[in-house]
């Protein structure tokens, strides 16, 4: 399964890690990751990844996190379409910067988008066209957890 992990995802675990939510977040990235490194799943990365990851005031963060781009399948780069489609995903009301991962992901054919973002994953579950879904939740998803 492709898979998209958006850069606040790629952040979690640089976050404050005493709050339980982020903690898990970061663990079920993490076995996320393992997953790709295992062939287990197939990473999806993009240019507004490159560029977000560029901004990262954080030298070590910023090398951690390009690293991954050599595990990926796919780099999406901003062309027409993606830039087009992420145009029509802000006028329904996500954010430019999310709209440029999200258009990314579809453009890598991912078939699931990865965020720690809830308002991006309620309104996509509004706006629908990807499976966004927490670290957590995916992680549940890949494996199967519901399925008795």
């Amino acid at each position: 399964m492709r898979i998209y992990l958006d850069m606040c995802c790629f952040n979690r675990p640089y976050d404050d890690q005493t709050q339980v939510r982020i903690r898990l977040e970061t663990e079920a990235k993490v076995v996320l990751q393992q997953k790709v490194k295992d062939l287990q799943c197939e990473l999806v990365w993009s240019a507004t990844l490159d560029f977000e990851c560029s901004n990262n005031p954080y030298e070590e963060h910023r090398h951690a996190i390009h690293q991954w781009r050599t595990l990926a399948v796919s780099v999406v780069m901003a062309d027409y379409s993606v830039v087009s489609k992420a145009v029509d995903l802000a006028n329904q009301g996500i954010g430019h910067y999310d709209a440029l991962h999200v258009a990314s992901a579809m453009a890598g054919k991912a078939e699931l988008f990865v965020t720690t973002d809830d308002r991006l994953i309620k309104t996509m579950r509004k706006v629908g066209g990807l499976s966004v879904m927490l670290p957590g939740e995916a992680l549940a998803f890949l494996e199967n957890w519901y399925e008795n």
